[in-house]
């Protein structure tokens, strides 16, 4: 039987249940598919699990525990200290799985494409770095990145199968900030914006930092990879992001910012009415063209696909050549650990079977 080898950077939440959906699936899979999935090495910041050869199941778990109780890998039985995550892929080919969210890995991750190594992707950042970046790790279809745009919807499969059968892009139209689905729904509600973002800050659905998610930057970010997706040669710059707070209150502290957001309430209460008054609802939107693109706050009509979403769902809307009259609409939740590191291990699973053939 055939084995894969993986090397997974990144044992943070979605990284653990990454490991343990892989552990518990892997049988199945092998019964399915004629391969077995091995982990050679698991990463954090600071260590790495990893032996030279497959690692233990029961090294795996014990270091997942750890992890789960706030230690480094490097301070695991099997662990140590190591400079780079690069210095632990094979001379053969593997599976580099990136479940962090951590800048700077497009160079590396590019290097272990050109030695002949596959990718997967949960991690933005590396595909909404510079262009040629995009180019050097999707060149040749090495690298899988379903979960960087919608957790664990099948969304850029879905654009990318759109764009394979010679179909040609419209518009994007994509509400994917479960953090700011949530406030808008809480906006609709009569909620003031403070007391949305603070009851969001306290069940966890914003950063530490909530202005990480109420910059737009993420969202940016995800539009940028749909828009490469489609062969757009863009950078970030290049995707304006409407803040839902002013300049001022962005060079506060943390602390500050929380307990100056009432000086933002009107402003969003204001913004509702207007939308209710012309019958719209309002929604944080990406919005994509061939021509251009743009995030932030809109109103959109009644009867559009984004109207209906409430809470932390994420909608995708497809319009193309052939979905002209009525667009392709994707639908469900864009957050989660278990859903996230479910689409990645489906991207393993894909990329693996590619690998075994």
């Amino acid at each position: 039987m055939k084995t894969i080898s993986i090397v997974q950077i990144g044992v943070g939440g979605v990284g653990r249940e990454l490991v343990t959906q892989l552990l518990a699936a892997r049988g199945a899979l092998a019964a399915r598919y004629g391969f077995r999935l091995e982990y050679l090495a698991l990463a954090d910041s600071a260590g790495a699990l990893v032996s030279g050869t497959p690692l233990p199941e029961a090294a795996i778990q014990a270091a997942m525990r750890a992890k789960g109780a706030g230690d480094s890998l490097a301070a695991s039985p099997a662990g140590r200290a190591i400079q780079s995550w690069e210095a632990l892929l094979p001379e053969g080919p593997c599976v580099v799985v990136d479940v962090t969210a951590a800048s700077g890995h497009e160079g590396p991750l590019a290097r272990a494409v050109a030695a002949g190594h596959r990718v997967v992707l949960a991690n933005k950042k590396p595909l909404s770095a510079a262009w040629a970046d995009f180019v050097a790790l999707t060149a040749g279809g090495a690298t899988r990145y379903e979960t960087t745009a919608g957790a664990g919807l099948p969304v850029v499969s879905t654009l990318q199968g759109l764009l394979d059968s010679g179909d040609a892009l419209t518009k994007i139209e994509a509400a994917m900030s479960g953090t700011l689905g949530y406030l808008c729904a809480e906006l609709e509600a009569g909620v003031p914006l403070s007391t949305a973002v603070r009851a969001a800050h306290r069940l966890g659905y914003t950063e530490p930092d909530p202005r990480d998610d109420l910059s737009g930057a993420d969202v940016a970010r995800k539009a940028l990879i749909l828009a490469r997706t489609c062969g757009l040669p863009w950078e970030l710059a290049d995707i304006p992001a409407e803040p839902w707070f002013s300049p001022d209150l962005a060079a506060v502290g943390r602390d500050v910012f929380m307990g100056r957001l009432e000086e933002l309430d009107e402003l969003f209460a204001a913004r509702v009415a207007a939308a209710r008054a012309e019958g719209a609802a309002l929604r944080y939107v990406a919005t994509v063209t061939p021509g251009r693109a743009s995030v932030g706050l809109k109103m959109v009509p009644a009867t559009h696909p984004l109207a209906s979403l409430r809470g932390p769902d994420n909608l995708f809307s497809f319009t193309t050549a052939r979905y002209a009259a009525q667009p392709l609409v994707v639908r469900g939740p864009g957050a989660g650990q278990e859903v996230t590191a479910a689409g990645v291990l489906a991207d393993i699973v894909a990329t693996a079977r590619t690998v075994g053939a």
